[in-house]
């Protein structure tokens, strides 16, 4: 069974989940992605990503070439803005990565946030209920080194906040095919 990469146009294995991250990452080999690529991956039209970095919702691409980092913030909010208001997304990002146009004042590198997101969708299905989700959360960010004192507590919260977005546009989807559906009857 074959699902969509959350935030993405991609499509993978259902058991093949676990290695996103690489297959991300390889795309990166030949030093980043032009704009033409980015918008392939995310499905998003190529004035769309421009204007993300005109409203400062990323840094500028270097010599037109977004990094995995920059790549990995589209797709967070790519995948973010089906059940969030843009403000609240550009909140969220605010609050654990402080100027979202700045990376030197980030708590959590943005490919780091959404790796760790992906781990936890792949878990999605045993954290019906917050306790179990809030086990997961801080069993995937284990290992994750705080640079500021408080900094686990925001990435928590923001992560918690992703996944139940994510969660939310999942049962939208599944609504409006439901009412799709009801249309052909």
């Amino acid at each position: 069974m074959e699902w969509n990469i959350p935030g993405t146009v991609l499509t993978v294995p259902v058991e093949e989940t676990e290695h996103i991250p690489e297959k991300l990452t390889a795309m990166f080999l030949g030093g980043g992605m032009v704009l033409s690529q980015v918008a392939a991956v995310t499905g998003l039209e190529p004035y769309t990503v421009q204007n993300w970095v005109k409203r400062g919702f990323l840094t500028k691409p270097v010599n037109k070439k977004y990094t995995l980092r920059q790549l990995c913030r589209i797709i967070n909010i790519n995948m973010l803005k089906d059940a969030l208001p843009m403000e609240k997304i550009c909140g969220l990002m605010t609050y654990i990565n402080g100027h979202m146009d700045d990376e030197s004042d980030d708590l959590i590198d943005d490919s780091q946030l959404y790796f760790l997101f992906l781990r936890l969708v792949v878990y999605h299905r045993r954290m019906n209920d917050p306790a179990g989700r809030d086990k997961y959360i801080r069993e995937a960010l284990a290992n994750y080194e705080e640079p500021i004192p408080g900094a686990r507590e925001r990435v928590e919260k923001v992560l918690k906040v992703m996944l139940t977005a994510w969660a939310a546009s999942l049962l939208r989807q599944q609504a409006v095919s439901m009412a799709d559906a009801l249309k052909m009857e």
